[in-house]
Formats: C-alpha cells, sequence, structure tokens
C-alpha cells in the first residue's frame, strides 16, 4: 500500500481503518503496544531488557500521556492503533477500536519492535510473505520456550511464522539478522513440534497460512510475547494492540538498523 503512516493512522483515527497493518506502509517500522499502571512499569521495563529479542523496546511514555517523541509526531497511542485489547487480571475483557476512555494519569506505554517492520525486505529480497500475499495476519504461536522472569512477570515465548522455501532461508536469516529492534534473526527453524506447537494449521494468534511443498516453517520472536505474559502474570489493568494490529511509525527501517 502507498499510503503514508501519518494517512494511516488518520484513517484509523477516524474509525475508517481496524483491519491488521501488515503489507501497510511499506518501509516504515510498526510497533506493538503495552500499556499498564506506573506501578508495574519498572517491573515490565526489566522483563523487557531481559528479553530483549522478543521485547525490543522501541519507546515509552511520559505516565498519563499517549504522545510519542520518537515513532511520531502529533499521535495519540490510544487513538491510533486499528485495535486494542484489555485485560483485567489477566483476564481479556474486551475489543475496541479506541480506548482514549480508558486514559489515566497513571499508565505508562511500551511501544516494542514489530516484525513486520522487515517484511518489505524480505519481499524485496525475493523471500515471499504468505499472509501478505494471501491477505491474512500473520500466524504466531505460543512455544514451550520461557521468557527470562523479571518481577511480577513470567511466561513463554510467543513466536510468528512464516513459511520459507529451503533455497531462501538463509535469506531470511540475512535479511534479518540486521533489524535487531524488530525481533533480528530467526529463533527457530524447523520442526515446530521442539518449541511446543503441536499443530502449525492452528495457530494461537492471527490465521493460518498455506504452506507450499518445499518451504519450511521459520520463526521469529514476536512482540505478543508481552500479552501471553500479561495473561499468567495477572497485573490488575493492562490496554495492547490486538495480535497484527499495531502501531505504524513515520521511523523507516533503515534507521532501525544503525541506531
Amino acid at each position: 500500500m502507498e499510503m503514508k503512516p501519518a494517512q494511516l493512522r488518520q484513517e484509523i483515527r477516524t474509525g475508517n481503518f481496524s483491519g491488521p497493518t501488515a503489507g501497510y506502509c511499506d518501509g516504515y517500522a510498526q510497533a506493538n503496544l503495552v500499556i499498564l499502571p506506573k506501578k508495574y512499569a519498572y517491573d515490565f521495563l526489566l522483563f523487557a531488557q531481559r528479553n530483549p529479542r522478543s521485547c525490543p523496546l522501541l519507546e515509552v511514555t511520559d505516565a498519563g500521556s499517549g504522545e510519542l517523541t520518537y515513532l511520531a509526531e502529533n499521535t495519540d497511542i490510544y487513538t491510533d492503533i486499528p485495535k486494542y485489547r484489555v485485560y483485567e487480571n489477566g483476564v481479556l475483557t474486551g475489543e475496541f477500536t479506541d480506548v482514549s476512555h480508558l486514559k489515566r494519569s497513571d499508565l505508562v506505554g511500551f511501544l516494542i519492535g514489530c516484525s513486520f517492520s522487515f517484511e518489505s525486505e524480505l519481499i524485496e529480497a525475493g523471500v515471499p510473505v504468505r499472509h501478505i500475499e494471501e491477505g491474512k495476519n500473520v500466524p504466531m504461536y505460543l512455544t514451550n520456550v520461557p521468557c527470562k522472569e523479571a518481577g511480577i512477570f513470567s511466561g513463554n515465548l510467543v513466536v510468528s511464522m512464516r513459511p520459507v522455501p529451503y533455497d531462501k532461508i538463509s535469506t531470511s536469516v540475512s535479511v534479518t539478522a540486521g533489524m535487531s529492534r524488530v525481533h533480528g534473526a530467526p529463533l527457530f527453524i524447523g520442526d515446530p513440534v521442539k518449541i511446543g506447537i503441536s499443530d502449525i494449521n492452528k495457530p494461537d494468534f492471527g490465521d493460518r497460512v498455506t504452506i507450499e511443498p518445499g518451504e519450511v516453517p521459520v520463526f521469529w520472536a514476536c512482540g505478543v510475547t508481552p500479552q501471553a505474559v500479561l495473561m499468567k502474570s495477572c497485573p490488575d489493568f493492562a490496554i495492547t494492540h490486538a495480535p497484527g494490529h499495531m502501531f505504524v511509525s513515520d521511523v523507516k527501517n533503515v534507521q532501525l538498523k544503525f541506531e
């Protein structure tokens, strides 16, 4: 899609767009979102620091503010994401296209790098990105791989999967390895059972995609990991993006390679 990030955010803010953001605004970084009360902010910051592959922090807001200073200007994280999820005591209690009514003076927002950011580079390198080809959300899976604990936060890693032709695997690794701020190189390649995924055709989040003969499942760390962690750790309140529905920033992917 040729729409610029500010245009897409305006469409989101006015309720004209509420779908997954994969394939939109090629070349611009996308971000996952976690919003937590300030009393949990240090623990979550430490959790992100200890788990940089799944939670590469791009920006943290001031308490009570929805404004960003690095990823975009003139934006509000409470209105500019296509779909949000609200958790109370670890339980998903609702999905919304606008959470400005839940804004509080003690809430802190964390913007986390997203693998959608490297997909345009994969495509440029000749690596197919199946969920974009099929107009779907990326398939995401809860694994048996534990994250490093921090404070109240613990849980297992979530991964996103893209089927890659065998002869393109090395290309997919080299392209994404240079983008550590949006999850970097794959964490696992091959048999999903080895990381606790019993059925590749039944993702825990997102959509099933076609795996063609001669293709291998390739798994990257995923920014939905915090949602699995929230459900296990049970803070009394949290807001996140809905899986696949990202904040689309004004920062170009190439900037993240060198910062």
